[in-house]
């Protein structure tokens, strides 16, 4: 009973760290001229690694009280909060990934690119400028195959590669949320009053930023994952929830 306790304080307090990390990080801007965007501060940076070390759920609770309330700090306007949910999606897509559980990540993609293609407005945008999001789905197909092969493990030798490809799925998942939002759901019409001609412009600076985004998350999660896992994994805590 006493040990049951003990965890469930640690679980606790390693949840409230990951959630005012995400907090902190959410409220600094990247760049005020690019106030609204995939991401407008340095959530992304903390995304992956909080959904892979706390698991799904957790992962998911944690970074939606970090964006909720750094949101207010760094207020923005009210629609921002709609798209920042994408980040505690991404999180639990990294997290599912991470442990193997492929079919809920390929239904997210493939429901969230065919709503894309679906929308009219979408024919009026370059293809190529989603480019990164083709990459990681192709990505994701051949993690699918690894881990029907047995090969997905975090092991020494082959955690910084699963690292590096559930924070880049996990990242990408989140873009295809905001995505829906802007496109789909037609939030650069309803929410922004753009027409077609700007969400072009807004389209090709998307293609050159987020990638070097979500490369820099991907690095630090490579960088900072290893080491956190093995500190969480001596100290007995595994991300199931």
């Amino acid at each position: 009973m006493q040990k049951k306790i003990v965890v469930s304080s640690r679980l606790v307090a390693l949840v409230a760290v990951f959630a005012a990390l995400n907090v902190i990080s959410d409220s600094f801007m990247i760049l005020p001229e690019y106030s609204s965007g995939v991401w407008s501060s340095w959530n992304f940076l903390l995304e992956p690694i909080t959904g892979i070390a706390l698991g799904p759920l957790l992962g998911f609770a944690a970074t939606l009280t970090g964006v909720m309330v750094g949101h207010y700090i760094l207020f923005i306007d009210i629609y921002e909060f709609v798209f920042t949910i994408g980040a505690p999606i991404g999180a639990m897509v990294s997290a599912l990934l991470f442990k193997g559980r492929w079919k809920p990540v390929l239904a997210f993609y493939v429901v969230s690119l065919a709503a894309y293609f679906m929308s009219p407005v979408a024919w009026q945008l370059p293809l190529w400028g989603m480019w990164d999001t083709y990459v990681v789905f192709a990505l994701l197909l051949m993690s699918i195959l690894l881990i029907e092969k047995g090969w997905w493990r975090s092991e020494p030798k082959k955690l910084p590669f699963v690292l590096a490809v559930a924070a880049l799925v996990g990242l990408e998942a989140d873009v295809l949320f905001r995505i829906f939002i802007l496109v789909p759901m037609q939030g650069y019409s309803f929410f922004y009053g753009w027409d077609a001609g700007f969400l072009q412009s807004v389209w090709t600076m998307g293609a050159v930023l987020t990638p070097i985004k979500v490369a820099l998350s991907t690095v630090a999660t490579v960088i900072i994952g290893q080491p956190l896992l093995r500190v969480l994994r001596k100290v007995g805590f595994h991300s199931n929830h």
